[in-house]
C-alpha cells in the first residue's frame, strides 16, 4: 500500500458513540471510471502517492483507509430549511469516510456524496448526477481561487448507473463524489440533541469540537464553553458570508444542516455566480421568496447563528451567548474590508478609507451594472493598472461621475506586496469566470460526446487564476 509517513489516520468521531451517527454500507457501483483527482488535496493528507488501483478502491469502492474508520458512518442532524424546522433530516445520500490530519495538524474529513441510501434517505435513491458531481468540482475549485474557505472536491468516479430526475433530463448518469472537509459537524448536529432535550450530549458535542476543531478557542473573556466557542464560530461565519458576497457566489441553500461549525463553505446545490452586481439575484429555482438571494446572504448567516445559540441555550446563558451574536456585525465588516482589498490586490490604509473605497467600488458596480468580476480584473492592484483598464473592453463603463467616485478614492492605495501583477493572467483580455452558460458549456460536451476537454481546460484556467490572485482561504 502506497501510505507515507505524512499519511496521518485519526477516526476521532466514533469516540461521541451511537447517539450521534448510523453505521451504513456504501452502495456497491456497476462502473468505476475515475473522472477527477484532486492530487493538491490528496498530497496534504499524505495520500498523493496512491496508485490508480488504491484510489479506486478507497473512494470508488469505498473500502476503509487504513487506520481508519472500520465503517461508513451516517452522521445525525436535524435543520431548519428555508426557515421551518425538520427533524427528519441526516446524512441521506452520503457518509463520514474517513479522519486524517493534514500537514499542520489540523483534523480533515472525507465525505461521501452520491454513495448510496441510509436511515436518512427519505425515498432518495442515495445517488449523484455526473453533473452534480462536476458542478461541485467547478464550485470548490472557483471559490478556492477567489479566497473563499471551502470544503475540497477530492475525488468523482462515474459508476455507471442511469438515475431519474425531475430538474434535468433523464435517465442520467451517476457519479460518486468524495470531499476533504474541516468537520462535518453542522449546525444542525446540536439543534438535533437540543430538540431531543439532551443537554449531556450536547455538552459531549460541544466538549468535542472544541479538542478537535477549534483547539484555539479559550474560555478567557466568556462566561462558559458555549459563549467562547459560538463567538469563535459567528466570527468564522461572518468570513465565510464575507468571502460569499466579495466573490459574487450565491450558495443558493443556506439551511441549518448546510452550516459547519469551522466556517466552511460545503454542499453545493444550485450555485451561481454573479454576471453584475443584483442584491435580489437568486439561485436555487425553487427560492421562491428569495430567502438566499445574493444581498441577503449575510443576514441568512446571521439567522441560522441564532438557532445554533438557541441550541445551546440548555447548556449556557443567553447573556453568554448573546456577546458573541452581537458581534456579528462587525466581524462582517471587518472580513468584508478585509477581503475586498485581499481581491483588489490593495494595502489597507485605515478602516474608515477602506469602507469607502469598498462603497464606492459596490455603488459603481451597482449603478453601471459592469461586469461584477472586471472590476477586481481591471483594477488588481490599483492605479497601477490604469492605462491597461482604460483600454480594455471595460473602457466605456469608466466614464462619468460613478467611476469618478471610485478612481478617486482607489488612488489613496497602493498595491499590496502579494499583487503579483506581473503574472501573464493579467494581461489576458478577460478574467476567468464562472456564470452559468460557461457551466453548462462545460457539461455539455461530457454529456453528448463523453469529452472531457472542456472541464480540463477551464480547471486549467481556475487554477491560472489562482495562483495569480495568491489568495489565502482561511476561516477568520
Amino acid at each position: 500500500m502506497s501510505f507515507g509517513s505524512s499519511y496521518q489516520p485519526a477516526p476521532s468521531f466514533p469516540s461521541l458513540g451511537g447517539e450521534f451517527f448510523d453505521p451504513v454500507q456504501a452502495a456497491s457501483f456497476p462502473r468505476h471510471a475515475a473522472r477527477y483527482q484532486n492530487q493538491r488535496a490528496a498530497s496534504s493528507v499524505g495520500l498523493d502517492q496512491l496508485t490508480d488501483d488504491e484510489w479506486e478502491q478507497h473512494f470508488a469502492r469505498l473500502q476503509p483507509l487504513p487506520r481508519n474508520l472500520t465503517e461508513p458512518l451516517a452522521l445525525r442532524y436535524h435543520g431548519h430549511q428555508f426557515q421551518s424546522y425538520n427533524p427528519w433530516l441526516g446524512d441521506g445520500r452520503g457518509f463520514l469516510h474517513a479522519q486524517l490530519l493534514d500537514k499542520s495538524g489540523r483534523l480533515l474529513d472525507l465525505g461521501t456524496k452520491g454513495s448510496g441510501t441510509t436511515p436518512y434517505s427519505r425515498g432518495g435513491d442515495g445517488r449523484l448526477t455526473l453533473k452534480g458531481a462536476v458542478r461541485e468540482v467547478l464550485a470548490t475549485e472557483m471559490l478556492e481561487a477567489l479566497g473563499v474557505y471551502t470544503s475540497k472536491s477530492f475525488s468523482v468516479f462515474e459508476t455507471g448507473e442511469r438515475l431519474q430526475r425531475n430538474d434535468e433530463p433523464s435517465p442520467t448518469r451517476a457519479a460518486v463524489l468524495v470531499r476533504l472537509s474541516h468537520s462535518h459537524i453542522r449546525f444542525g448536529s446540536f439543534q438535533r440533541h437540543a430538540h431531543s432535550r439532551r443537554s449531556d450530549l450536547l455538552n459531549e458535542l460541544l466538549e468535542f469540537v472544541h479538542h478537535n476543531y477549534l483547539p484555539g478557542v479559550h474560555r478567557e473573556g466568556h462566561d462558559d464553553l458555549a459563549g467562547a466557542v459560538l463567538d469563535e464560530v459567528v466570527a468564522r461565519s461572518a468570513r465565510l458570508a464575507a468571502t460569499w458576497m466579495m466573490a459574487g457566489f450565491v450558495h443558493g441553500v443556506l439551511n441549518t444542516d448546510n452550516m459547519n461549525i469551522t466556517g466552511e463553505s460545503f454542499d453545493y446545490g444550485p450555485w451561481r455566480f454573479l454576471s453584475t452586481l443584483d442584491p435580489s439575484f437568486t439561485a436555487a429555482y425553487f427560492d421562491f421568496g428569495g430567502l438566499y438571494a445574493y444581498g441577503r446572504q449575510p443576514d441568512a448567516v446571521q439567522w441560522n447563528l441564532y438557532r445554533l445559540a438557541d441550541a445551546l441555550l440548555p447548556i449556557s446563558s443567553e447573556s453568554s451567548l448573546r456577546r458573541g451574536l452581537d458581534r456579528f456585525d462587525e466581524y462582517l465588516a471587518l472580513a468584508t474590508r478585509e477581503q475586498f482589498l485581499e481581491r483588489m490586490g490593495l494595502s489597507p490604509r485605515d478602516p474608515e478609507r477602506d469602507a469607502q473605497l469598498l462603497e464606492a467600488a459596490l455603488t459603481f458596480l451597482r449603478d453601471s451594472q459592469m461586469p461584477f468580476e472586471r472590476i477586481f480584473f481591471d483594477w488588481h492592484g490599483g492605479s497601477a493598472r490604469a492605462n491597461q483598464a482604460l483600454n480594455s473592453k471595460s473602457a466605456r463603463f469608466y466614464k462619468g461621475d460613478g467611476f469618478s467616485l471610485f478612481s478617486a478614492a482607489l488612488n489613496e492605495f497602493e498595491p499590496s506586496p502579494a499583487a503579483n501583477l506581473e503574472h501573464p493572467y493579467f494581461q489576458d483580455d478577460d478574467p476567468c469566470t464562472m456564470l452559468i452558460d460557461e457551466m453548462e458549456a462545460t457539461w455539455e460536451p461530457i454529456a453528448k460526446e463523453d469529452d472531457w476537454t472542456a472541464l480540463d481546460e477551464k480547471l486549467n484556467d481556475i487554477r491560472r487564476m489562482g495562483e495569480a490572485l495568491a489568495l489565502r482561504p482561511r476561516p477568520r
